[in-house]
């Protein structure tokens, strides 16, 4: 009987929550929060958010973009989009900006915002003095871009984020499984995330709980 209700859950979209109210905030992520509440009151027009993946980029993102009623496009979608039209709310989210393939349209759009008075946000993995470019006025503008960087979690937070991804998916997970994936995966965000979602996949597949057992089946050989 209880199989049913994580049948239904199987057939629905496990979205995540990025609402305000379910960010996670600690040390890892303290600056890069006091930024984006801090808006307008920017050091600068075009901020870089840099972190790991699963770090928290598009959740600040997303929070900030609900304030500042900002767009959110694809770094990749940047030489298909008209700028102009991108900037229309004065604010605009570039995630995985180190994916941009067209550079021209990157500096045009840096100084369109900058002639509009503009917020720009980008997200990305590596600071943006790293990221791939090859056109000196690119280079130029992406080395004075400040920067505001999530670093790596403690474990306080990798179980709170394992917590949060569960709930977002309708797993209850007791303390037992917590504290057994926290001393068996990866210390990442990304190493947790992978490591729920496998776990939900694998209860639903047997048709079994979330226990410690079944997680201690799966990841007894990882950490």
């Amino acid at each position: 009987m209880s199989v049913r209700p994580r049948q239904l859950a199987l057939a629905l979209d496990h979205a995540e929550s990025y609402a305000r109210e379910d960010f996670l905030s600690g040390t890892c992520n303290r600056d890069a929060l006091a930024l984006i509440e801090s808006w307008p009151d920017w050091p600068a027009k075009a901020i870089a958010l840099i972190g790991p993946e699963g770090s928290g980029k598009t959740h600040l993102a997303t929070i900030w973009a609900a304030a500042a009623g900002a767009r959110v496009i694809s770094a990749r979608a940047l030489g298909e989009i008209e700028p102009r039209s991108a900037l229309a709310t004065g604010a605009l989210v570039v995630e995985d900006a180190v994916a941009t393939k067209d550079e021209r349209a990157l500096f045009h759009l840096i100084n369109l915002a900058r002639e509009e008075a503009a917020f720009l946000l980008f997200t990305a993995r590596t600071m943006p003095s790293l990221w791939p470019m090859a056109i000196p006025d690119v280079v130029s503008r992406l080395r004075a871009l400040p920067a505001v960087t999530l670093v790596a979690p403690d474990d306080v937070m990798l179980r709170g984020v394992m917590v949060k991804l569960a709930a977002d998916r309708q797993l209850a997970l007791d303390e037992s499984v917590v504290s057994y994936l926290s001393t068996h995966t990866e210390r990442s965000f990304a190493a947790v995330r992978s490591a729920v979602i496998a776990l939900d996949k694998e209860a639903l597949r047997q048709g079994r709980p979330p226990s410690r057992a079944l997680a201690a089946e799966m990841f007894r050989d990882s950490a």
